[in-house]
């Protein structure tokens, strides 16, 4: 069926996108996966090239459009070209970091901090998981006690994406320790406040280019400007963005799964086995109609999602239900993608191995497959036990 989801300047974003990519992206891909990180570099040729910070108003230097479809073209032509190390960094920066400022911030903080996350000058992160604390979020330790203009942060968070590079953390931190869910708000700390220190650049079986990290807050006074949000509302206003985040990995995840499929259909057609290509084999035949039927099938579900969240109507439940199937669907097809290929599937100079690698995690950040569940279980069943 023909998919009408794009318009003309969706297609005419694509081919910035794609110039991008083959003057930025195919030079340096394989050495930021060795080197473990995008060079900054990247990132100000992103924004001089307006492909980062899309949501940003115009007049904080952004794009201005709330058309999450010019994201979804990003993701497509990234999987494309097997960059996901730098998807995932572009993806952390504007559909999880920028949103908060856009939607929480003061003028003030919009003004500071915004022209410059849309020139890629300055890299986000936000800092949720602690090594005692993952999908549940109140059970947050790292703490944030008020002392006149400025709030003292302790504590420790881990698997930070963009944790290398970032220069602004929204760091997750108790602020009432009787509060329970209350008591959670959200503080923006900055490279080079004294007491803040990044960890270990950990070592991923995927995403190796991604740089990720361990974050360390050691009585880190930051400005009570730099608090987000409410005072105490930073669990809400964690779970009223989750939905943007877990639609952004379920882009992702659709994006790998067709790409990964384009690279199989191409490779069994060339690959011979005893004497013919290896897509005249029933098998292959059969595999290949499985997978792009699922993935057919997934696209029609997401692209929905896609204009519902466009729309302001998309629910908690049903971006669960979009990063749930996607990164199933993702996961399940890559693992048969790579069989297809044979050995050559496991080795790192085919884009499959990697896209492989790339994947898994995709089933567990930004809520793992089974707090999706437990999220729409408790929306069929109404039950909270």
């Amino acid at each position: 069926m023909r998919r009408n989801f794009y318009e003309p300047d969706h297609e005419a974003f694509r081919e910035v996108v794609q110039a991008f990519i083959k003057r930025e992206v195919e030079p340096n891909n394989e050495k930021w996966e060795e080197q473990r990180s995008v060079d900054r570099q990247a990132w100000l040729a992103a924004g001089q090239q307006s492909l980062i910070g899309l949501l940003i108003p115009e007049e904080y230097g952004g794009g201005g459009t709330t058309d999450f479809r010019f994201r979804c073209v990003m993701m497509e032509e990234f999987a494309r070209a097997g960059a996901t190390s730098i998807s995932s960094g572009f993806g952390l920066q504007d559909d999880i970091a920028i949103p908060y400022i856009t939607d929480l911030g003061t003028d003030e903080q919009k003004s500071r901090w915004l022209p410059k996350m849309a020139s890629g000058e300055c890299i986000g992160a936000i800092a949720m998981t602690e090594p005692g604390a993952g999908s549940d979020l109140q059970g947050i330790r790292t703490t944030a006690v008020r002392d006149g203009d400025e709030w003292v942060v302790n504590g420790a968070k881990t698997f930070i994406t963009n944790g290398i590079n970032s220069d602004l953390v929204i760091a997750v931190a108790r602020t009432d320790p009787n509060a329970g869910s209350r008591g959670i708000s959200l503080l923006v700390v900055e490279r080079g406040m004294p007491g803040f220190s990044r960890g270990r650049k950990l070592d991923k079986i995927g995403l190796h280019g991604q740089d990720t990290a361990e974050l360390f807050f050691d009585d880190v006074r930051v400005p009570a400007r730099n608090l987000l949000g409410r005072e105490g509302g930073g669990f809400v206003h964690l779970m009223e963005r989750l939905p943007r985040e877990r639609m952004s990995i379920a882009v992702m995840g659709l994006a790998s799964a067709r790409a990964a499929l384009e690279w199989t259909v191409e490779y069994t057609a060339n690959r011979t086995a005893f004497g013919r290509p290896i897509a005249a084999f029933q098998n292959t035949q059969f595999e290949l109609a499985s997978m792009v039927t699922e993935v057919d099938v997934l696209e029609a579900y997401v692209d929905k999602a896609v204009l519902a969240l466009n729309a302001g109507e998309l629910t908690v439940v049903d971006a669960a239900k979009a990063k749930l199937w996607a990164t199933d669907v993702q996961n399940r097809v890559l693992d048969r993608c790579l069989q297809l290929f044979g050995g050559y599937g496991y080795m790192s100079e085919y884009p499959i191995a990697r896209a492989f690698t790339d994947a898994r995690v995709q089933k567990i950040y930004g809520g793992t497959s089974e707090i999706m569940k437990t999220i729409i279980a408790r929306d069929i069943t109404g039950l909270r036990t």
